[in-house]
C-alpha cells in the first residue's frame, strides 16, 4: 500500500471522502441542493407545500448532530492535536457521522477495515501510540459505536485475506466461514434485500482485502465487485481518491519533519548563542589579576 500540499479533504471536492459542503452523490451522504432546506426531522421542499415532507429517518431513536458528535469526541480526548492530524480527524468526522446517520446505515466489518486503515495511514508516524489509541477510541464512541468491534472486526478480515488467493478471494459464495458469512450477507443486502449504504470507507475496505490477499490482477476487484453486488465504477473512482490521500498525506507530514527539524536546530542555535553570551559575560564580570 502506499504509504498520506493540502491536508482538508474539502480540497479534494470532485472525488474525495465527502465533506460537509460536498456530500457524494449516490453513495456517502444527501445531497444539500439549493431547492431543500433543512426541516427539523426532513427535508422540505422550499418550492412546495408545507406538508410535502421528505423524513430523514435512522437507525438509532436517539438523532444525534454533527455538533453532538464532534462535542463528544472532544470531551473524550482533550489533549491538543497536531494540526498536521487534527485537519483531516475533524474533516473526517464530520463525514463519518453522515454515513452513519443515514437512513440505510448499517455497520459491517468491511466498513470497518476501511477506516481503520484509513485512520492508521492518517496517524502513522504519530507522536504517541497511546495517545493514537486513544484519539481511535475517543472517535468511535463519539459516533456511538464500538471502537473494539472495528479492531477486533478489522484483524479478523486481515486475517482471512492473507490465507487467501486471487481465485479463492471471489469464492466466497460457494464456501462457508465466518467471513464468508459476513460477505454473503452484504452481496444480499447490497442486491436489494436489505439495508446497505456503500461508502468510501467499504472501498477502502475491499482494496486492503485485495491487497493482503496479492491480488494485484484488475479483474479480481471487477469479480470481487459483481459478487458482492457492488458498482465497479464507484469502487475506482474512491480508490483513486484514497491514492491521491495517502500520497498528500505523505506529503504533508514530510514537511512536517522539516518544519520540525528547522525549529529544533533554530533552538539549538539560539541555546548556544544565549550560552556563550553568559559566558562572555560571566568572565566581563571578574575581577581580573595582572601579576607586578
Amino acid at each position: 500500500m502506499a504509504a498520506v500540499s493540502s491536508l482538508s479533504f474539502s480540497a479534494l471536492t470532485q472525488s474525495s471522502f465527502p465533506s460537509s459542503r460536498n456530500l457524494g452523490s449516490n453513495s456517502d451522504g444527501l445531497r444539500f441542493r439549493t431547492s431543500f432546506s433543512l426541516h427539523y426531522g426532513g427535508f422540505r421542499s422550499s418550492n412546495s407545500s408545507p406538508r410535502l415532507v421528505v423524513h430523514c429517518m435512522s437507525s438509532t431513536s436517539d438523532l444525534a448532530t454533527v455538533a453532538d458528535t464532534k462535542l463528544n469526541f472532544l470531551k473524550a480526548y482533550k489533549r491538543p492535536i497536531p494540526s498536521v492530524y487534527n485537519t483531516v480527524l475533524q474533516e473526517l468526522i464530520v463525514q463519518q457521522h453522515l454515513m452513519r446517520y443515514k437512513r440505510t446505515y448499517r455497520y459491517d466489518p468491511v466498513f470497518a477495515l476501511g477506516f481503520v486503515t484509513v485512520y492508521d495511514q492518517l496517524m502513522d508516524g504519530y507522536p504517541s501510540d497511546e495517545d493514537r489509541d486513544a484519539i481511535f477510541r475517543a472517535y468511535i464512541n463519539a459516533l456511538k459505536e464500538d471502537p473494539e468491534q472495528y479492531r477486533a472486526d478489522a484483524k479478523k478480515l486481515e486475517e482471512w485475506a492473507r490465507a487467501q488467493t486471487s481465485s479463492s478471494l471471489i469464492e466466497f459464495p460457494s464456501k462457508e466461514g465466518e467471513v464468508e458469512g459476513i460477505l454473503k450477507d452484504i452481496a444480499e443486502r447490497a442486491g436489494g434485500k436489505g439495508s446497505f449504504s456503500y461508502s468510501r470507507f467499504f472501498a477502502v475496505g475491499l482494496f486492503r482485502l485485495l491487497e493482503l490477499a496479492n491480488a494485484t490482477e484488475p479483474t479480481v476487484l471487477e469479480k470481487l465487485c459483481a459478487a458482492l453486488n457492488i458498482e465497479k465504477r464507484s469502487v475506482d473512482r474512491d480508490l483513486d481518491v484514497y491514492r491521491n490521500l495517502l500520497s498528500k498525506l505523505v506529503q504533508a507530514k514530510e514537511l512536517l519533519k522539516e518544519y520540525v527539524a528547522r525549529e529544533k536546530k533554530k533552538r539549538e542555535e539560539r541555546a548556544g548563542a544565549q550560552k556563550a553570551n553568559e559566558a562572555i559575560a560571566t568572565c566581563l564580570g571578574e575581577p581580573q589579576y595582572m601579576g607586578l
